[in-house]
């Protein structure tokens, strides 16, 4: 009886093991089926004087066996004053290209230097993510903070990207995490002007708002834990934006979450967001 009841054991055994092996199988062909390589230290804007060739580097972290993968251009945070370069954790490992940006900083820069910069990082990735298996359809734009400011001005304003050939629209999706959209607060510290204070001049992504053919996502953090009043200027801007127009432009706020930590849940957002932009499909919350 003993010998039967091991015997019988071992079959079961065997049977769940020849169950899991397909299963195993495909784990192992799922975490092996996508490698990345990241380029670092590329320079983009060499010929705009000796800061930026000091300064104007981006790193560019991709898939190397996916063909037409989407490309993220990826800003920082820091205020427009400090800060660098970055490949978000959450948007890496997940089947698409992500381009890390230095820029110009205030005060060694005048505001409309980094919003150039970042038009400039922009056009590189529309001239080079083809050739790395890239899609120049597939480009989106994204930053926190300051950098969702950069992503702002770059998207709204034609302006910027025109002076290096291209077509603001053609950018698939625009990423704005806790951006600031009146005129940013360290540029009105240069006249004096309190954070608390408002104003609203060109150099604000508000003075810029305009139909957009691709979606927008306006991402922030909770209300009662934002830097200044962001949110309540993130909700103003969402409505601007409506009313011109954009009904693919969407507002989050992410509860418990203040200015830094919201960007973690949000990228789970722009990940969906940029599936189904891919996917030829309208996205939905």
């Amino acid at each position: 009886m003993r010998i039967f009841a091991l015997s019988f054991y071992i079959i079961i055994c065997m049977k769940k093991l020849f169950f899991l092996l397909p299963l195993l199988t495909l784990c192992v062909t799922l975490s092996a089926q996508t490698d990345y390589t990241t380029e670092r230290d590329i320079p983009y804007h060499a010929d705009a004087g000796d800061y930026a060739a000091e300064r104007c580097f981006l790193d560019f972290y991709y898939p190397t066996n996916i063909s037409d993968f989407p490309t993220v251009v990826w800003f920082h945070g820091g205020g427009l004053e400090g800060g660098g370069k970055e490949i978000p954790r959450e948007l890496r490992n997940a089947g698409i290209g992500v381009i890390g940006v230095n820029y110009r900083l205030l005060p060694r820069a005048k505001v409309e230097e980094t919003i150039d910069d970042a038009a400039a990082a922009v056009a590189w990735a529309f001239r080079e993510v083809a050739k790395r298996g890239g899609s120049p359809r597939r480009i989106f734009v994204a930053g926190h903070s300051a950098g969702g400011y950069l992503t702002d001005m770059v998207v709204l304003h034609k302006h910027w990207l025109a002076r290096y050939g291209i077509d603001a629209d053609s950018i698939a999706g625009a990423f704005p995490y806790s951006a600031q959209v009146i005129t940013h607060y360290n540029v009105r510290k240069q006249t004096g002007v309190g954070p608390l204070t408002p104003r609203l001049d060109q150099t604000a992504p508000l003075w810029h708002v305009r139909p957009l053919p691709m979606p927008m996502l306006v991402l922030s953090g909770d209300r009662e834990m934002e830097l200044y009043g962001r949110y309540e200027e993130q909700a103003y801007f969402w409505r601007m934006m409506r009313l011109v127009g954009n009904e693919h432009t969407l507002l989050y706020e992410f509860d418990g979450y203040d200015h830094g930590s919201m960007a973690a849940p949000a990228h789970s957002v722009v990940k969906r967001c940029i599936r189904a932009v891919c996917n030829g499909e309208e996205f939905k919350r």
